[in-house]
């Protein structure tokens, strides 16, 4: 995968694979009639790190990786997210801005000269009722009901980010401007998972 954009990479899926001490996910593309295709990329992130990182890579075998997405700061929840190419080039940005998802989780994606967008929760109920879930003692019984992020440039549509209802976290994912880096709409959508909660 590269910065060249096809049209049949426009939409796409992720799903987790949850193990103990590593998140995964596998990215295929969403083929017309809903079903997947090729694997885009497989990520992996490690948990409870100094400094967060996401590695992309072509597939499963981890043999050659795709890029990367690492915070700049250390264990900040408001840490900014580099997004580099597997020679190190940058492609973009994105973080969560603390503040605003108090009650409404709020992104900034940054593709420089290209690209800036905020996304945010779609439904305010859902994002409320999910913070309220997330202050009771129950860290075994996940919040199940789906929640999902569309963001925006001007007004105009650019990522949209929908979360699935199912015992495995997925999501589908559409990409609406023909400028952003699809590797950057990855990250960014594998970051709503694996960095929600942060």
């Amino acid at each position: 995968m590269d910065s060249a954009r096809q049209q049949e990479n426009d939409r796409f899926t992720i799903r987790q694979k949850t193990t103990f001490m590593i998140n995964r996910y596998v990215v295929t593309e969403t083929l017309p009639d809903g079903s997947d295709g090729r694997v885009l990329a497989f990520a992996e992130q490690k948990r409870m790190t100094l400094r967060e990182q996401m590695t992309f890579y072509t597939d499963e075998s981890k043999g050659q990786i795709l890029f990367t997405a690492k915070a700049r700061q250390i264990l900040d929840v408001g840490a900014q997210y580099d997004v580099r190419d597997a020679m190190d080039n940058p492609v973009g940005s994105f973080r969560k801005k603390f503040g605003a998802s108090l009650l409404r989780s709020t992104w900034e994606l940054d593709q420089p000269g290209s690209v800036a967008a905020v996304g945010r929760e779609r439904n305010p109920l859902v994002a409320v009722l999910r913070r309220a879930w997330e202050l009771l003692p129950l860290d075994v019984v996940p919040f199940v009901w789906p929640y999902h992020f569309d963001f925006t440039s001007g007004g105009k549509p650019v990522l949209r980010v929908d979360k699935k209802i199912g015992l495995r976290d997925r999501y589908l994912v559409d990409v609406a401007s023909p400028d952003l880096d699809l590797r950057l709409a990855i990250a960014q959508a594998v970051a709503l998972d694996a960095l929600q909660s942060r």
